[in-house]
């Protein structure tokens, strides 16, 4: 009996010391992004967060990505794929990842899971998100100011909180520089898809939006500014390149510094699931500099503003609480447009 209990013992220390960390072995990391990685957008911007990520870590992390991953079974089936293969931190980057993750992470307790966007959490999962109706509200003020008709146009993906919050945001920050101003909405029930973005930015620009913005995830709709001669803010990306004249500014996401604190954590053996909803001040978006045309007062305002966010003395939505705010399911006035149920 007490050679078999030793036995046991002998064996439960092996597999112990199995599951440990090879020391100096690096972290493998993998990304699994929604769209192509392509030159802006929402997955190019992951992926300058993921590099920023590598060039910090150096050879203590070895990176794996796998771009163009439709949500649903393909992302669980790549995930389960990531971690059998030995990864210790995968980073899901689309919304409709989480039930995936999950049901990974509850298979693979051992590997770490971070998702963008989620609402829900696990002993081995933990969500990030950033707070964009902040910058979404700095905007809207600018194209308020600089809109001569008073619409705008937003082109949206899907219907969830994120995405109405931007578009609340946007519509108070433009109906605080005119009151009389209209935000037009167009859903796209698609993250990526260049050929529908350019369509639904079309169709706004002929019900009469001389400034664009969008919530998805190509260049198309700031292609189709520049083409068509009205105004864009950007979102995501800087996308000045694609549309010089059109520009006013571009609400940019840097995922890099948080990228790369996760990831020492999972190597320091400090990782925990503590959802992070990161804003400006935190560097999880910033705005890209203005355009040439947009008046130097109107600048100062935003400027105005952005600091006034940064220091917390405003809140783009008041007093609403962080769960209130989380939950968003209805449109502020000035939209124009229905919510999908």
């Amino acid at each position: 009996m007490l050679q078999n209990l030793a036995r046991g013992s002998i064996a439960a220390l092996l597999a112990a010391l199995a599951a440990l960390p090879v020391h100096g072995a690096p972290l493998k990391v993998g990304f699994v992004y929604v769209s192509p990685i392509g030159e802006a957008g929402w997955t190019y911007q992951h992926d300058l967060g993921r590099r920023a990520m590598q060039q910090a870590l150096g050879d203590q992390a070895e990176v794996t990505v796998v771009e163009a991953v439709a949500e649903g079974p393909d992302s669980e089936r790549v995930m389960r794929d990531l971690a059998a293969q030995g990864h210790g931190l995968v980073f899901a980057t689309s919304f409709g990842y989480l039930e995936p993750a999950l049901r990974v992470a509850a298979q693979f307790p051992e590997v770490k899971f971070e998702h963008a966007g989620g609402y829900k959490t696990a002993p081995n999962l933990n969500t990030y998100n950033a707070r964009y109706y902040e910058a979404r509200y700095l905007a809207g003020l600018l194209a308020g100011k600089t809109s001569k008709g008073g619409i705008a146009g937003y082109v949206a993906g899907f219907p969830v909180p994120e995405v109405i919050q931007g578009i609340n945001a946007f519509a108070i920050g433009m109906r605080e520089a005119n009151p009389q101003a209209q935000v037009k909405v167009l859903w796209l029930n698609s993250w990526f898809d260049p050929a529908r973005e350019r369509e639904a930015a079309l169709t706004l620009i002929h019900q009469g939006a001389d400034v664009l913005t969008n919530h998805s995830g190509s260049p198309a709709v700031a292609q189709t500014a520049q083409e068509q001669g009205v105004k864009l803010v950007a979102y995501q990306s800087d996308m000045r390149r694609f549309a010089p004249q059109a520009q006013l500014t571009a609400i940019v996401h840097q995922w890099g510094g948080y990228y790369t604190r996760a990831a020492r954590a999972v190597i320091a053996g400090t990782w925990k699931p503590q959802p992070v909803w990161g804003g400006l001040k935190d560097g999880f978006i910033t705005l890209a500099p203005y355009g040439a045309d947009v008046p130097k007062d109107v600048v100062a305002l935003v400027e105005a503003k952005r600091r006034a966010i940064v220091e917390g003395s405003f809140k783009p939505f008041g007093k609403l609480s962080d769960a209130q705010i989380a939950a968003m399911d209805s449109f502020v006035p000035g939209v124009s447009g229905a919510v999908p149920k």
